[in-house]
Order: structure tokens, then C-alpha cells, then sequence
């Protein structure tokens, strides 16, 4: 039945373009333009993104920064394996899914670890992103409270996370 959704509603589009006595095609042409315009306004924060999150992952720098802050995780109770989870999930939502496989592959779904990094991705947002791509296609530039406010719940959904996994242990 769900197959079928997409062509009904394209199909009630039509007939009430047709009985409205619309040009579609003409329509359905200027919607195209309109769309590729965005697109190509898009396209260098899209690039943008792509090329620091490939460079940010490829460079091993959270490795290392994780490996650096491992004395202060420990005190803090922070579980160390997560922290690119952590890290990542803000700026991207494919990068911080391949975390999250590696992560259920080493430690296992059911793990204290992969409880915590499962909690951590379903409860953090890839905040960076969606505020550079959709504040960049309306032309917004003043970000910094967005920025702000977004990162600010990501870090309470990671401390809460871990809060709330080992309480429920």
C-alpha cells in the first residue's frame, strides 16, 4: 500500500493543477530552476563539510586527542571510546554512525559502551550541519546563539547519556 503513495499524491497533484487550469509543466519547470538555484548555493558549505569532516577523521587527530585526555576521562568517568562518538555527532550523521558500528562491533550492543554510544546517537543532533546547511539556504549569517544553544544540548545529551546508562545497569 505505501508504494502507492508518492504516485496518488503526485496524481491529486495533477488533477487539481488540470481542474485549477494551471500551466504544470511550466510550474513544475520553475519549481526545477528554483530547486537547482538552491543547490548550487548549497553546494560550497556542502564541499565545505565534507572536506573538514574527511579531514578531521582521516587525520586521527580525536585518536589522539582521546588518547591525551584518557587520564582526565578516567577521573571524570567518562568513557573514552565514546569520546569521537562525542565528538563527530554534531558535525556529521553518517561520520558518527560508522563511530557507532565500529563501537557495537568492538564492545557489542549490549555492552555498558555500546548502551552509552547507542543513547548518545539517538539523543545528540549533528547540530553544525543542519545549522550550516539550512541557515546557509536562507541566508542567514548570525548563528551564534543557534550554535550556542545546540552545541549546549548535545553536551547535556552526551553527560546525560552516560548518566542515565549507568544508573539503569
Amino acid at each position: 500500500m505505501f508504494n502507492y503513495f508518492i504516485p496518488i499524491v503526485v496524481i491529486i497533484v495533477l488533477v487539481y493543477g488540470i481542474y485549477k487550469k494551471v500551466n504544470i509543466f511550466d510550474v513544475f519547470l520553475l519549481g526545477v530552476k528554483d530547486g537547482l538555484k538552491t543547490s548550487i548555493n548549497l553546494f560550497p558549505t556542502i564541499f565545505a563539510m565534507v572536506l573538514a569532516i574527511t579531514l578531521l577523521t582521516n587525520s586521527n587527530i580525536i585518536l589522539e586527542l582521546s588518547n591525551y585526555l584518557r587520564p582526565l576521562f578516567s577521573k571524570l568517568h567518562f568513557p573514552v571510546e565514546v569520546f569521537p562518538l562525542a565528538i563527530l555527532r554534531p558535525i556529521s550523521g553518517s561520520s558518527s554512525l560508522a563511530i557507532l558500528n565500529d563501537i557495537l562491533a568492538t564492545y557489542g550492543p549490549d555492552s555498558f559502551i555500546g548502551r552509552i554510544a547507542s543513547v548518545m546517537q539517538g539523543s545528540t543532533d549533528t547540530t553544525i550541519y543542519v545549522i550550516s546547511l539550512y541557515f546557509s539556504s536562507i541566508g542567514i549569517k548570525k548563528i551564534r546563539y543557534s550554535l550556542l544553544v545546540g552545541l549546549l544540548a548535545d553536551l547535556v545529551s552526551v553527560i546525560l547519556s552516560i548518566i542515565i546508562v549507568s544508573l539503569l545497569l
